[in-house]
């Protein structure tokens, strides 16, 4: 078996596991092979949005201004996004 990105994996796990131990996310799992995996996930933001008690008719707005955040458009790099 390769160690090829071995050292990668191993520090991509300490970092979940700060996040989820020490800063009390919720891991959803690896979604690499995940059909339709987005940066921004529209349902699970809803549902978090809404039930921190943001207004309904801000959600779409807002959604709306992350994807343009999260996209490569207009000849930007993977940096600038």
């Amino acid at each position: 078996m390769t160690t090829v990105g071995q050292r990668e994996r191993a520090t991509q796990q300490r970092v979940v596991r700060f996040f989820c131990e020490t800063l009390g996310y919720r891991y959803l799992g690896n979604w690499h092979t995940r059909p339709n995996n987005r940066n921004v996930e529209p349902a699970l933001l809803t549902d978090w949005l809404m039930g921190r008690g943001t207004d309904a008719a801000l959600i779409p707005r807002v959604l709306r201004q992350l994807e343009r955040a999260a996209s490569l458009g207009e000849g930007r790099q993977l940096y600038d996004a």
